[in-house]
């Protein structure tokens, strides 16, 4: 659910397009903000507005749809989204990414509010996920355990933000900086740090 994250969509496709194939993904999520059933402060609904006005004139091509302040009652409670992915991945294994891209797009384009379990669960359908197994495995002590194991990776390994990328090889974790508008910068620290 971060913004940054979804401005970076395009370019991390194309990255994820050209890996080599000995490259492993794996997905960390970090959770940003802890579940909270407490309506979004005036003053954090004005910061992520300005955010979202940033990041559309600093990366071509990324839009909002600023309905969403409008039509939701915004939380910052984004621990339901990563929970949603981790549901989504242990239904199905190839679905992780789906289910990122789905709650994006619910989110910054259709003005849905992805803090909302209702949500998540028409994008878990709309990505060919079966809805009541997937609320089930939402809520499971399965999926409570793995974000916490993720928030901690991530907090060991990345301290850049979100979104992160760190190459693991056998002797070290080496954090990749970020470009969201140009792959082959972020392609060409893969392939330094791997030799």
């Amino acid at each position: 659910m971060c913004s940054w994250c979804w401005a970076f969509a395009p370019v991390w496709q194309e990255v994820r397009e050209s890996l080599a194939n000995d490259i492993e993904l794996k997905y960390v999520l970090g959770g940003l903000a802890p579940d909270s059933d407490q309506p979004m402060s005036d003053e954090m609904q004005h910061k992520l507005q300005q955010t979202w006005r940033r990041i559309e004139e600093t990366v071509p091509g990324t839009t909002f749809n600023f309905n969403f302040w409008e039509d939701c009652q915004p939380r910052r409670s984004t621990y339901p989204a990563c929970r949603a992915v981790l549901a989504a991945k242990i239904l199905e294994n190839d679905k992780e990414q789906a289910m990122i891209s789905a709650i994006q797009h619910a989110y910054y384009l259709q003005a849905k509010n992805p803090s909302d379990v209702e949500v998540l669960a028409e994008c878990a359908q709309d990505i060919g996920l079966e809805k009541e197994s997937f609320t089930k495995q939402l809520q499971s002590k399965q999926v409570d355990l793995q974000l916490a194991d993720n928030i901690a990776s991530y907090r060991k390994h990345s301290s850049a933000g979100f979104p992160s990328l760190v190459l693991k090889t056998e002797t070290a974790h080496h954090p990749i900086r970020i470009d969201y508008n140009d792959a082959s910068i972020i392609l060409s620290q893969l392939h330094v740090n791997r030799e």
